[in-house]
């Protein structure tokens, strides 16, 4: 009987250390998980839109003025009478010409590309930044990060290719301050002649505004002196 009793109690005490570590681990999964540490979500950098005299263009398709946000891979459209400069922060600017479409895209570690459809664009960035001019046919151009760092170019409709590092872009207009297309942006100021007569200087200031007169013939306005 003691035998019997023996083995009996063994069974049960067995039996009770496996339910016991049966409820241990349930109780150990039904315990919630420390929460994970939140993962850092990067700030996506945004450029802001300036236009010339507040007039709206075309970004994505949609309308956008002075003060617009722009992402990357933007698409930017002028028409013939608007210009526009992208303020891209920390990695410089762009400024953009009339009756132009341009692809812009930058990021956060220093890189803008301007990918030029038909039209004119100057880029410009700072140091650290590698700026980038292309058209569907490829890279025209590159920055040095190194040091600051200005890129111009135009590529007209139906051209082989681009117009690089040629003042094309600033002369047609490029940028939300630049003059429209085909109009001088700096003015002949005539100069002031001095002449002496009977030891009193009168000073005299030519009527002449332009560089040529017609006929193309430049003249000496001022007056002979004795």
């Amino acid at each position: 009987m003691d035998m019997r009793r023996r083995t009996g109690l063994k069974a049960i005490l067995v039996l009770l250390a496996v339910t016991v570590a049966q409820i241990g681990v349930q109780i150990g999964f039904a315990e919630p998980n420390p929460p994970a540490p939140p993962i850092p979500v990067p700030q996506q950098l945004v450029a802001r839109l300036i236009t010339k005299n507040n007039q709206p263009i075309s970004v994505n398709g949609n309308n956008a003025a002075t003060g617009a946000s722009i992402v990357t891979g933007a698409t930017i459209e002028t028409g013939n009478d608007q210009a526009a400069t992208v303020n891209l922060g920390s990695l410089g600017t762009l400024d953009i010409a009339p009756n132009t479409r341009l692809v812009l895209t930058f990021d956060q570690n220093g890189n803008v590309k301007v990918t030029v459809i038909r039209g004119c664009a100057i880029l410009k960035t700072k140091k650290n930044t590698t700026g980038e001019v292309a058209t569907e046919q490829g890279t025209a151009a590159k920055t040095d990060s190194k040091k600051d760092g200005a890129l111009d170019i135009c590529f007209p409709p139906g051209a082989s290719g681009p117009v690089v590092n040629q003042g094309a872009a600033a002369a047609a207009g490029a940028g939300a301050q630049g003059a429209v297309a085909g109009v001088a942006t700096t003015s002949i100021v005539p100069p002031t002649i001095a002449i002496v007569t009977a030891g009193t200087a009168v000073a005299l200031t030519p009527l002449v505004q332009n560089n040529e007169p017609p006929g193309g013939q430049v003249s000496n306005p001022s007056p002979s002196v004795p």
